[in-house]
């Protein structure tokens, strides 16, 4: 085909060429604009282009903020450094020392390793059991060679910061001299995860019964098939659930009762399936409660809203690109009325409640308005469908008027996929539910994971009950 176009003459192969080359940039979708909203590695980096921002002024927190410095570590032993007699630089003669200075060094010892210990354990003949028993080991699971120490820390570092398998065995096997193999590994991570079970559903269930929830979900792989990953959390809990559907039989599946909160999420459609518990009035014995409500993530509101104006204003007409400038001036303004609103210091509902009718009534205006525009019309649509949940953060002052705070749950999760590759099995995908929820509440409330859960392992080991969830630290959350 190639010799028969050289044949036809230059205009026809530049007519193929051309032809061609529409085609293979329409299949590597090289000039369509991604979506507001679309994840930063399923753009290619060639599309993404420079940021234009550089790092201004000098590195460190602000002037007037708290510095992030280490702290000092606590010394151990002293030693004095031997004194010199000539100087480093021009190897002339130096007097003795007049004056000394402290300086403090924190490292590793080189003879870091573990310590394997053999146990003699009594057996036991039980007259009412008739079976041998013996006491429980609190240094290792049940038939496990290894001990919860090692447990505890691979666990953290694979499902808290996101360490692959083989990464995980290299820093044992080099720094704590104790050879695994990756199905050990897995295995014992499996029976930890069965161990801690008690944690996660507790975990579950504060997040239900929780004054506010975030909920977010991101794309999983199990065994090379499509499955999502879904967070719910807030200050004090976070709970992760691995499940292959992303509607909303997830959603009726961890909500089994109205909930009486605010739940934060984005515009996705199955939120809206969630049922949201009735006010309940004060009476005899009974405490008033609100009526549960839904606050939608203004940021991705906003984020659209300058999606459109970059990529889609230029191409449309006259009248609608006016209709369109007008409109997202509008929501715009209105929208960021409602954030300044809320930041004031002294802001209550009931101080601001004239303010916070008026921009509701002009959201219900901007909202009813006939628009020409598509872009227009579909927002307008999504204001009206969503009216009663723009606003929720200023009749309640517990909620956010973002879901930030899923979206930063949820990435340290987005890291360990790229690393990991997500899980072969649904038994994996349970398991790395379980020590992910569990190690990212205890970092919420302000614990040490490696240390909590070596402790909730000794004593499960030892008595096979778990001990209660800590609470959070006094101060953290």
């Amino acid at each position: 085909m190639a010799r028969q176009m050289h044949a036809m003459g230059a205009e026809a192969t530049v007519v193929f060429a051309l032809a061609l080359s529409a085609q293979i940039a329409k299949l590597a979708g090289v000039g369509q604009a991604a979506g507001p909203n679309t994840p930063s590695g399923a753009i290619p980096p060639y599309a993404k282009g420079r940021t234009g921002k550089k790092r201004p002024g000098k590195p460190g927190a602000r002037h007037g903020h708290q510095g992030h410095r280490r702290p000092p570590p606590t010394v151990d032993r002293r030693e004095d450094v031997a004194p010199i007699t000539v100087c480093p630089d021009c190897c002339g003669k130096v007097l003795p020392a007049r004056k000394h200075r402290k300086r403090t060094i924190e490292d590793i010892k080189p003879d870091l390793q573990t310590e394997a210990v053999e146990y003699t354990i009594g057996q036991h003949w039980c007259a009412a059991c008739k079976k041998h028993v013996e006491p429980g080991v609190a240094a290792a699971m049940p038939g496990a060679t290894v001990g919860n120490g090692i447990v505890a820390l691979s666990t953290v570092m694979h499902f808290g910061l996101g360490l692959t398998i083989d990464q995980v065995r290299e820093i044992v096997s080099s720094h704590l001299r104790t050879e695994l193999t990756a199905g050990g590994l897995v295995d014992m991570w499996r029976r930890a995860g069965e161990a801690l079970a008690p944690w996660y559903e507790q975990i579950g269930e504060e997040a239900k019964n929780s004054a506010t929830l975030h909920a977010d979900e991101t794309g999983w792989r199990v065994n090379g098939d499509a499955y999502w990953l879904w967070c719910f959390c807030n200050h004090q809990n976070c709970f992760y659930l691995i499940d292959e559907s992303r509607g909303g039989d997830v959603l009726a599946g961890f909500f089994t009762e109205a909930y009486a909160g605010v739940l934060l999420s984005d515009f996705w459609r199955p939120y809206q399936s969630v049922k949201l518990a009735a006010a309940v009035a004060a009476g005899e014995g009974v405490e008033a409660t609100p009526a549960g409500e839904r606050q939608a993530c203004l940021v991705h509101l906003l984020r659209e809203l300058s999606h459109i104006d970059k990529d889609v204003l230029p191409g449309k007409s006259d009248g609608d690109a006016e209709q369109w400038r007008g409109f997202s001036k509008i929501l715009r303004r209105l929208l960021r009325d409602g954030i300044r609103l809320r930041k004031r210091d002294n802001f209550t509902p009931a101080l601001y409640g004239r303010p916070i009718m008026l921009i509701d009534r002009r959201l219900v205006m901007l909202a009813d308005a006939k628009y020409n525009d598509p872009d227009a019309k579909r927002l307008a649509a999504r204001l009206s469908r969503h009216r009663d949940e723009i606003f929720t953060f200023l009749d309640r002052p517990e909620a956010a008027w973002e879901n930030n705070f899923a979206e930063r749950q949820i990435r340290p999760a987005v890291i360990l996929r790229k690393n990991s590759q997500c899980n072969r099995s649904e038994r994996g995908a349970a398991t790395q539910a379980v020590h992910m929820s569990i190690y990212r509440t205890l970092k919420l409330r302000g614990h040490d994971p490696r240390t909590v859960i070596e402790q909730a392992l000794r004593e499960w080991s030892a008595t096979g009950k778990l001990p209660p969830l800590p609470a959070a630290v006094v101060g953290v959350g």
